[in-house]
């Protein structure tokens, strides 16, 4: 009995083994087939090129500052230094007339084309008798700076009205001292743009020729300064047909000139006595006289040919001028 019992478990024991061995060479046989930890992979279009330092650019503005620096040590060097000079205030003036039913149309396009000027500008507007909705509203939206007079007197003249919204203008001008280049600009002129960097050469007076264009006569009229070079020497007017009108005294066009405003205020700068009669109650008058005195403060504008047409007034017929012309043509 007792070796019986041995060798069973002996029996025992094998199968135990077998079993473990079994178990053992499953269980690494499948962990053979489990994934292992990802390891990374280089893109399809990776290109395997050795890695080197890369130098990273300055910024534009740390470029820009070297090279100005560098600029103001070669000024130093040479002994000069670049100046920065401000434009001068152009200083536009134009009288609007209430009894003119089409004077938005005009003002809107004035407007579309001073809001074209660079800056510094002043569009000073001056209303007869009283200011209009529809004129404020017009100057609110054109986003320039702007100064809206009123002219409380009443004339039966149209054209001393226009006189007298002028020296208002002038007047308001003093009283402030804006310092600039005034100029009077009528509802119906028209502009080359670089007329007004033109305006902000001039240091004293500036004239120029204008074209004075007739809707219902079919004609058009060149007055201005006769120059050489920028040097006005005479005035004429000229027609189309290159024929040359001399006019005693010369005439000068309302928006035929500009001049410095601060001889409204300081004559005395400009080789005038102080207190003259009348100048604060018609200073278009007395600015007028004071160009024509002497023609050699006077420039002509543009300067390297004065003959240059940069501005067109525009004569629109009245309504009175219109039916008188459709009766004609009917007679």
């Amino acid at each position: 009995m007792g070796s019986a019992e041995r060798s069973k478990k002996k029996v025992q024991l094998w199968k135990k083994a077998v079993v473990h061995f079994a178990l053992c060479f499953v269980m690494g046989f499948f962990t053979g087939f489990a994934p292992t930890e990802a390891t990374p992979q280089p893109a399809k279009n990776a290109s395997f090129v050795a890695e080197t330092p890369v130098q990273i650019p300055a910024s534009s503005a740390e470029s820009e500052r070297e090279k100005f620096l560098e600029k103001r040590e070669e000024e130093e060097e040479d002994g000069t230094e670049a100046k920065w000079i401000p434009r001068r205030l152009v200083v536009i003036i134009t009288p609007v007339s209430n009894k003119d039913e089409y004077q938005g149309v005009f003002l809107r396009r004035l407007a579309n084309t001073i809001r074209l000027v660079p800056p510094p500008l002043m569009w000073i507007v001056v209303e007869g008798q009283k200011d209009s909705n529809e004129a404020s509203e017009i100057l609110r939206k054109t986003g320039i700076m702007y100064r809206h007079l009123v002219s409380k007197e009443n004339f039966t003249d149209p054209q001393a009205e226009l006189d007298h919204q002028r020296n208002v203008a002038l007047r308001h001008i003093e009283q402030h001292r804006l310092s600039g280049i005034v100029h009077f600009a009528s509802l119906s002129n028209i502009y080359d743009l670089a007329f007004f960097e033109e305006l902000r050469e001039i240091e004293v007076f500036g004239a120029w020729p204008i074209a004075l264009v007739s809707g219902n006569k079919n004609k058009v009229k060149i007055e201005g300064p006769v120059c050489d070079s920028s040097q006005v020497i005479g005035w004429h007017l000229k027609k189309m047909s290159n024929e040359t009108e001399q006019v005693t005294p010369p005439p000068i066009h309302i928006s035929s000139f500009a001049f410095n405003s601060s001889i409204l205020w300081d004559p005395e700068r400009w080789g005038r006595p102080s207190s003259v009669p009348q100048t604060s109650q018609n200073s278009v008058k007395f600015v007028k006289q004071v160009a024509l005195e002497d023609e050699t403060k006077l420039k002509g504008i543009p300067a390297e040919d004065c003959s240059k047409i940069m501005l067109w007034q525009l004569k629109f017929p009245t309504e009175k001028q219109l039916t008188t012309a459709v009766d004609s043509n009917h007679r």
